[in-house]
C-alpha cells in the first residue's frame, strides 16, 4: 500500500539532499511523521494546506517495520504515522501539487 505525504518544495529538495526527511514542524512536535493513504490525502490537503502554493505530493510503499503505526486521527478514520525519519530509498514518486484557487489538483488516478 503507498503512503502520501504532503511537503513544501523547499521540504522535499531537503529531503532529496539529505537522503532522509526527520518531518515537518507538526512533525516534530508530534513525534511522528504524519502520512495519508490514497483516499485521505485531498482532505488532509483541504484541512492542513489551502491556499498553499508550491507544494509536492510524495509517496512510497509503506514501511513494513514496527516504526509505521496506523492510528485513529480525524473523523475516527486509521492514519498512517512513522515512528522514525523516512529514508528516500522509500520514495517511489513525487508530483508537483499546484493550487488552481480552489483547491489542489492531485495526479491523475488519486481523483
Amino acid at each position: 500500500m503507498l503512503i502520501y505525504k504532503i511537503m513544501t518544495a523547499d521540504a522535499w529538495s531537503e529531503f532529496q539532499a539529505n537522503d532522509r526527511f526527520t518531518g515537518a514542524p507538526i512533525d516534530l512536535t508530534d513525534g511522528y511523521i504524519h502520512f495519508s493513504t490514497a483516499e485521505q490525502a485531498q482532505e488532509t490537503a483541504a484541512k492542513h494546506f489551502a491556499g498553499q502554493t508550491d507544494l509536492w505530493l510524495i509517496w512510497g510503499d509503506a514501511p513494513e517495520d514496527a516504526a509505521l503505526k496506523w492510528e485513529v486521527s480525524r473523523g475516527g478514520a486509521e492514519f498512517p504515522h512513522l515512528y522514525r525519519d523516512w529514508l528516500l530509498s522509500e520514495v517511489s514518486g513525487g508530483a508537483a501539487l499546484p493550487w488552481n484557487g480552489t483547491a489542489h489538483l492531485f495526479p491523475v488516478g488519486m481523483q
